[in-house]
């Protein structure tokens, strides 16, 4: 049985503090890690600004030839962004229209007023979401939107955004 000394009370309080000082080192270097992941990950958005264009060129391109190997271009494309966690975002005809992820270019009269006409551009975003950040819209998707047709983009974006369709 080891002798108790009248040491021990203060070699017991530099344990434990030595224990939490290894524990907030250990958490120090987990938050960096992630951080610093996240930092690379978002780093990457402006090549990908730059080579949104080209996707949406090629896309056209195989909307007039349908070119099989284009097709598969374009397939592999869009499997490397999502493997690096990048998703598109294709709102739907008639689905409600979101001004967090997309963008009204254009309003056209007929239909449900607030509500997507016409795809023009699909958007892209980050799929992974983090507490701190939420989700990372890269480029929003480009529609056209049901509502009083108006003869100006802003006139457009104005009436959808504040929902005053009356």
């Amino acid at each position: 049985m080891k002798k108790a000394t009248k040491n021990q009370p203060e070699t017991d309080i530099l344990k434990n503090q030595l224990a939490r000082m290894m524990a907030d080192y250990d958490n120090l270097r987990k938050r960096t890690e992630a951080q610093q992941d996240l930092w690379i990950k978002f780093s990457t958005e402006k090549v990908l600004i730059k080579l949104f264009p080209v996707l949406d060129m090629l896309e056209s391109a195989q909307k007039h030839l349908n070119d099989q190997g284009l097709a598969i271009a374009i397939g592999e494309f869009k499997k490397v962004l999502g493997e690096e966690g990048i998703e598109e975002i294709l709102p739907k005809k008639d689905e409600l229209f979101d001004p967090q992820e997309q963008e009204a270019v254009d309003t056209i009269g007929g239909g449900k007023k607030g509500h997507i006409a016409h795809l023009i551009l699909p958007g892209w975003k980050f799929s992974d979401q983090t507490k701190d950040l939420g989700v990372k819209i890269i480029r929003p998707a480009k529609v056209r939107v049901y509502g009083q047709k108006s003869n100006s983009n802003e006139e457009a974006k104005k009436e959808v955004l504040s929902g005053d369709w009356a």
